[in-house]
């Protein structure tokens, strides 16, 4: 048995807390000092926490290593389970030409830059991050506003600032998934305390996104169709994680309020329409990539498409809807309590990961060691079936369907080093007792972490590029400081995901994406200087909304 120990470095814990920060030190200098690529980075942090583990907190290197075995299959299986098949299915869509019918359908239904920027960015943006995620959102969403006339360096701006409100929930749910792995905290508690931050974020952003587009008077001319789309957003993120499904909570608010803004455009539009936009900013002699070329290189896909498609405008508009109804259907039924009961039944297993045996300080075993397999009613078998079921409607053929399947392997094969090293980080700082002396020594700070928090979170997002991983490396460090600080641990937690959604757009992966998508190679500095005070604008508003939950004037929206 191993006993975590807190203060291991001449039994300090101030010592022991700035040794444990070490690999996550490590890890964001890496990329954000000296731009290392991600997977070398991760890899890099969890080698110096399996040696800290090893040689500073006296863990037994047999264990050690377990627990970098357990965070890597967990990195696996559920997250890269579920990430590969969304992903999939988004190829899918991309491969057989239905993912351009769908733009196209969008395209048509206003002339004004600023409407189409709440339904392309922020609309279909969620709904691309609810599948694909990982820059995909933020790459298509910049192509389809070129091709509606918007000028190459706004439409990377107003796709990088819409990519916020939905990424907690993202690749359907992954990133509270993750966090309740890492915290053992239930999962129900996290998404119903996230759908409680994150939709005020999303009532403001389609107000900012249309002030960018066309400065005041576009706020004055659009503000109750950017209500309407942000109201409508947030109410259905906040219902849909706590009394439905957290993996359909982006699905469910993207596809409501592209629902309600249609609704709004047959009895309102804006006093004229906006269809130019000046920038001064504009970068000379720029080349932007074709509509179907930016689309395709986004994926990783020829443009090349020899499938047939109806003519049909009613048949074309169902087949592109058919994916996402596909999804929302069988999660549905997935969660008729009878199903769910029998589904979990027949495929849920919770064992001791081997090789471990694990006590904290006060003797009590590490809930990390245990580890649940739900492999019948996992989130990414039900995006498998979706997948088959979307093959089944689009006329896929096996062979072809299994060629889509390996080349997004191959498209995500960094992305899968990368999570699983940043998982095994995480599980052996966990494990080893390292993350419990980081929180020990935050939580003197006492009810003051509560405006620490969300803070901790952006920054996660913000070098890491991914609520995920950002959920995985510091999720149990905040739910460590929040107990002993007092506060709840649900909330700090969920605070993590909430809160650190504000940094990925400025994430170096992110701003990567969108200047390659509208052909602005080298001009990521660019679009940092011109985020970067909505980012803290925005992480300011939700620190002051997280710490009013952390006291009684909000403490009861806590679950």
């Amino acid at each position: 048995m191993f006993e975590q120990l807190l203060d291991p470095i001449f039994g300090s814990l101030t010592l022991s807390a700035i040794c444990a920060a070490l690999p996550l030190l490590l890890l964001f200098v890496l990329l954000g000092v000296f731009r290392v690529k991600a997977p070398y980075a991760a890899i890099s942090g969890l080698v110096l926490s399996i040696v800290l583990a090893i040689v500073g907190w006296q863990m037994p290197a047999t264990q050690a290593l377990s627990a970098t075995a357990e965070g890597i299959f967990y990195g696996l299986f559920p997250i890269l389970w579920i990430l590969v098949n969304a992903l999939w299915i988004y190829r899918l869509t991309l491969a057989t030409g239905w993912f351009e019918v769908l733009g196209t359908t969008i395209r048509t239904i206003s002339d004004d830059l600023r409407v189409l920027s709440i339904i392309i960015a922020f609309c279909f943006g969620a709904l691309l991050e609810s599948l694909a995620g990982f820059g995909a959102p933020v790459a298509i969403s910049a192509a389809m506003l070129i091709a509606a006339g918007m000028k190459p360096l706004k439409a990377a701006i107003v796709s990088l600032l819409a990519n916020t409100a939905p990424v907690a929930f993202g690749a359907m749910g992954a990133p509270i998934i993750a966090l309740a792995g890492v915290t053992g905290l239930p999962i129900e508690d996290l998404a119903a305390m996230a759908g409680r931050q994150t939709p005020f974020i999303a009532v403001i952003i389609p107000l900012v996104l249309v002030f960018i587009v066309d400065g005041k008077r576009g706020v004055k001319q659009t503000w109750p169709i950017a209500l309407v789309a942000g109201l409508a957003f947030g109410i259905s993120q906040f219902i849909t994680a706590n009394y439905f499904a957290v993996e359909l909570t982006d699905v469910v608010a993207a596809v409501v309020t592209v629902i309600a803004v249609l609704i709004m455009l047959r009895f309102w539009q804006p006093a004229e329409t906006v269809s130019i936009v000046s920038d001064d900013n504009e970068a000379e002699n720029l080349t932007t990539p074709s509509h179907e070329d930016a689309l395709a290189r986004a994926a990783g896909l020829s443009t090349d498409n020899t499938h047939a498609l109806p003519t049909s405008t009613a048949t074309r508009t169902w087949g592109a809807l058919a994916p996402y109804l596909a999804i929302m259907v069988i999660f549905s039924v997935a969660q008729i309590p009878a199903i769910k009961t029998w589904l979990a039944g027949i495929g849920s297993v919770t064992f001791q990961w081997p090789g471990l045996d694990v006590v904290d300080a006060n003797g009590t075993p590490v809930p990390a060691q245990m580890f649940k397999l739900d492999h019948i009613k996992a989130t990414g078998t039900l995006l498998l079936l979706s997948g088959i079921v979307t093959m089944a409607i689009y006329g896929v053929g096996l062979r072809r369907a299994l060629k889509v399947y390996w080349e997004t392997l191959v498209q995500l094969r960094w992305t899968i080093v990368t999570v699983t090293a940043v998982l095994g980080l995480s599980f052996v700082m966990n494990l080893s007792g390292q993350t419990a002396s980081l929180g020990f020594a935050l939580a003197a700070t006492g009810g003051f972490f509560a405006l620490l928090s969300p803070l901790i979170g952006w920054i996660g997002v913000a070098l890491t590029g991914s609520d995920t991983s950002s959920n995985s490396l510091f999720g149990l460090l905040q739910v460590t400081a929040a107990q002993q600080a007092g506060l709840s641990p649900v909330l700090m937690a969920a605070s993590n995901s909430s809160a650190g959604v504000l940094g990925k757009m400025l994430s170096l992966q992110n701003l990567a994406v969108a200047a390659a998508a509208v052909g602005m190679h080298g001009a990521e500095s660019t679009l940092f200087r011109k985020l970067i005070g909505w980012s803290l604008g925005l992480l300011a508003f939700m620190t002051l909304l997280i710490f009013l939950q952390s006291t009684p004037i909000l403490g009861w929206m806590v679950p």
